[in-house]
């Protein structure tokens, strides 16, 4: 193993806070990668691991020369970009909730695929905002307000919410013709994975957000299952308009309170900011900016 591809492999064992981890990122045996790394340390009279059961950590040389190590790699991921005619390539691995997944970016992805030939990608899905850097992810997509989680954000398009019910539920409960005329009606609890409390439901109405928080029958932690759980006729739901596209043309489901919408779901590209935004990140998330500003949202 050159310099080079021993710094590859530090980079990706500090990411990854393992070395097992790590060989199996890059496909080496963990043993290779346990002696490159000790090699490394002792070509450079530094120790740069610390090392326990559990868990890998730089030592305070070691997240120097980690550091330097992320700029001269992403110099050299620029140099060779240029001599292939600026095309990137390499493993590109990005994060995205499921059904944004399926319903943006799936249709579109041959036409990323075929202009960027070079670039193997690999799609996780999720709905919290993952440890970028420990989890050896380039990119992720999230809808949502953001937390402070100290990585670049590229805002995307905002994507707009409506609320919902069955025409069951309806018979039973009344068309409420207000947020004010919201007394006895009920809610499919949606549980927030960042809180682990049930998210309220929200109108616009004057200039003003209003929150409402309803009884609710059944709470889910699941978009799919609080979805379906709204077309058997258990409550109100919010959500993106797009998801309920299909099911307002067959009447599974109907818009209730459309002058009182739900404020829209803020949507964002994140990726670490300690690196260098590498080519085939950059072209990933021009990419997607482009498909969310056809689509219809």
């Amino acid at each position: 193993m050159d310099r080079l591809d021993a710094m590859r492999l530090l980079v990706r064992v500090i990411d990854r806070g393992s070395f097992t981890t790590a060989a199996a990122d890059l496909n080496i045996p963990r043993s290779t990668a346990t002696e490159a790394i000790r090699r490394l340390e002792r070509d450079l009279g530094s120790r740069l691991l610390e090392r326990t059961t559990r868990h890998v950590a730089p030592t305070p040389e070691g997240e120097d020369y980690y550091r330097r190590c992320l700029s001269i790699l992403a110099d050299i991921d620029e140099a060779e970009s240029a001599l292939r005619g600026g095309e990137p390539a390499g493993v590109l691995r990005i994060d995205a909730h499921g059904t944004l997944t399926r319903a943006f970016l799936l249709p579109r992805l041959p036409e990323f695929l075929e202009r960027y030939p070079g670039i193997l990608l690999h799609i996780g899905q999720g709905d919290r905002l993952v440890d970028l850097v420990r989890e050896g992810v380039d990119c992720v997509i999230r809808a949502g307000e953001p937390d402070d989680s100290g990585m670049i954000m590229h805002k995307l398009p905002d994507i707009p919410e409506m609320t919902c019910a069955s025409p069951r539920y309806l018979e039973v409960h009344g068309l409420p013709a207000s947020p004010d005329d919201l007394n006895g009606h009920q809610m499919i609890g949606f549980v927030s994975s960042r809180t682990g409390r049930v998210m309220p439901m929200e109108f616009q109405t004057g200039g003003e957000t209003r929150e409402v928080t309803l009884s609710c029958r059944v709470t889910a932690n699941d978009a799919e299952t609080a979805h379906h759980l709204a077309r058997m006729g258990y409550g109100l739901i919010q959500a993106p308009r797009y998801r309920f596209r299909e099911d307002l043309a067959r009447g599974t489901l109907v818009e209730v309170l459309p002058n009182y919408p739900p404020p829209p779901l803020p949507l964002a590209a994140y990726y670490p900011q300690n690196r260098q935004l590498s080519p085939r990140v950059r072209v990933f998330i021009d990419w997607v900016a482009a498909v969310f500003d056809a689509a219809e949202l």
